[in-house]
């Protein structure tokens, strides 16, 4: 296929949401990438990486085999495969039915194995989400000549976001995420701050790490308004519990729809004061316009609405294996 004709599900990138993360073991696997189980997904990840031991390696690449060629060849949800290494991508590549995938989420990107993957999948329609987890993350003239690679104008417009594996990036420190708090309470808020600078003032967005503690709805709550304040409005999800909390965030305010409609209006002065806060329009349409954008996606909050708060605990607690778990 001519790499010009991208998949038409490109046009939906701005709205990946929640990507569910899915093991491609998984006894449901063709319900859930059809849509039949879950079917509120926006996208949805089928991960043959770190949710995949080694072990079972070729059974979840018969699994998925079978699904790519049962799975419908239509779908509102954005389906992607996380692939293990360059040899699983070229596997999937050569099943029947690869064509159904919007793309590819590619594990421990870097500037020195990123041009592999990419001639892999040059010529298909396939997009492409690199994941930021290697220790050249914490080097910021890595991630700026990393960003010279993905800017090349042929790869540029393949480049659906970028991914921060945040739990990699934890355990090259030794660490693992608190219980309590978020994840910019530790080392890799300072390291997400600058990942933000680095490549979004450049058009590439960025979707924000999984929150893996299941019980503390809360502190989701609370991680998913600072990843919203790091200007991320994706987020990995390991369970569908997740889903539609980290999404109620993403619905936007009565009062900022109202501010950003008034930004970008045309006889709007240059500056003016609303809702107790001084407006500019040449500083400030670039917000309203991501702001009227968002709440296309993913719709109003009315005043009248309750604020965002975290589901019961108790429907998060007692998970099987199958219930669509996997470490991103």
């Amino acid at each position: 296929m001519d790499n010009n004709s991208l998949h038409p599900q490109s046009e939906h990138k701005a709205a990946l949401g929640a990507s569910m993360y899915v093991p491609t073991t998984h006894k449901d696997l063709l319900a859930i990438a059809n849509g039949d189980k879950f079917s509120h997904l926006r996208s949805v990840i089928l991960c043959t990486e770190d949710a995949i031991a080694e072990r079972d390696l070729s059974y979840a690449l018969f699994n998925l085999s079978l699904a790519l060629q049962n799975m419908g060849a239509a779908s509102d949800t954005l389906r992607f495969v996380r692939v293990r290494n360059l040899d699983v991508l070229a596997r999937v590549l050569g099943m029947p039915g690869a064509d159904k995938l919007s793309g590819f989420v590619l594990p421990k990107s870097t500037r020195h194995n990123f041009a592999a993957y990419f001639d892999l999948v040059r010529h298909t329609h396939h997009l492409l989400m690199p994941t930021l987890e290697t220790a050249e993350v914490f080097d910021d003239d890595e991630m700026k000549q990393f960003r010279l690679v993905l800017s090349a104008p042929e790869v540029r417009r393949r480049i659906l976001a970028l991914r921060i594996g945040g739990n990699d990036l934890l355990a090259l420190l030794g660490l693992r995420r608190p219980t309590s708090g978020t994840i910019y309470s530790t080392p890799l808020g300072q390291v997400i701050g600058r990942l933000v600078t680095i490549f979004k003032p450049h058009g590439f967005q960025l979707t924000a790490p999984v929150f893996e503690h299941l019980s503390q709805g809360s502190w989701l709550d609370a991680e998913v308004a600072q990843d919203m304040a790091h200007g991320m409005i994706a987020k990995t999800a390991i369970h569908p519990d997740q889903v539609p909390q980290i999404e109620r965030h993403y619905q936007v305010a009565q009062s900022d729809i109202e501010l950003a409609l008034r930004i970008i209006d045309p006889d709007s002065p240059a500056v003016f004061r609303m809702q107790e806060s001084m407006c500019e329009v040449a500083t400030h349409s670039s917000w309203a316009l991501r702001i009227i954008e968002q709440a296309r996606l993913f719709g109003i909050r009315h005043a009248a609405d309750a604020a965002p708060a975290h589901l019961p605990t108790t429907s998060l607690t007692h998970l099987s294996s199958d219930e669509g778990i996997a470490r991103p």
